[in-house]
């Protein structure tokens, strides 16, 4: 049997650079996986047991009716894995303008806070869940030139860490990923002269996460898990 088989699995972000890996490998490992992005369509996964949902989750409102949907489609959830995230850079925070300060937390911070509140009490009705998402390795080691993302990251670090203290009484648990650079299209156009040999692969992301949600993974809760590469 396939580590994942039958979960009901939320991927946000579904079709990125790094959440095409991971909705691949939540399918191979079982999991019925319901991916969300603004644009994502059925054709974008051929596999019988993936289903698309249009969404965003710019509010609050916006992620309960994706959750309550979910739920009475499938009558429960056992996995959130957040993946949905952005970056923006290059300047000091002296410099840093509203507009950018905004769109990280709105990016990094504030959706996941959204949808990770609307699945818990379907979570915690059932007595159980899985609730993992995709941070930074800065958000523990932050850089110049890029506070408001590092910022970002580490608010979402803490909330999950939150997250894993206040439902630790329903077998629910949650954790963080923190990758280096990854080797997505969208990394390796960012920065064409880079040394993509050095960079994470999002497999190996997308593989941590699988087993996290497994129940080989039930006992990791409450951490942040760096996955440098070559990067440590």
């Amino acid at each position: 049997m396939n580590s994942l088989e039958g979960k009901v699995t939320l991927v946000t972000g579904a079709k990125g650079g790094l959440g095409s890996f991971v909705t691949e490998a939540f399918l191979a490992a079982g999991a019925k996986v319901v991916g969300v992005s603004r644009s994502i369509q059925p054709s974008d996964f051929g596999h019988p047991e993936f289903t698309a949902m249009a969404a965003e989750l710019s509010s609050g409102e916006a992620a309960r009716n994706l959750a309550e949907g979910l739920v009475a489609h499938f009558g429960r959830i056992d996995a959130l894995v957040h993946v949905m995230g952005g970056f923006a850079g290059g300047k000091s925070v002296a410099e840093t303008d509203d507009a950018t300060f905004e769109k990280m937390l709105d990016l990094n911070y504030r959706a996941a806070f959204f949808i990770a509140r609307a699945v818990l009490p379907y979570m915690r009705q059932q007595g159980g869940g899985r609730i993992l998402a995709v941070a930074s390795r800065q958000a523990i080691e932050p850089a110049a030139m890029v506070g408001a993302y590092s910022a970002s990251k580490a608010a979402l670090v803490s909330l999950i860490r939150t997250i894993a203290l206040e439902n630790k009484d329903r077998c629910i648990s949650a954790n963080t990923v923190l990758p280096g650079t990854m080797d997505t299209p969208g990394n390796r156009a960012g920065d064409p002269k880079a040394d993509g040999s050095q960079w994470v692969q999002p497999s190996q992301v997308a593989a941590l996460l699988v087993h996290l949600a497994s129940d080989a993974g039930a006992q990791v809760t409450g951490a942040a898990i760096p996955i440098y590469g070559k990067q440590v």
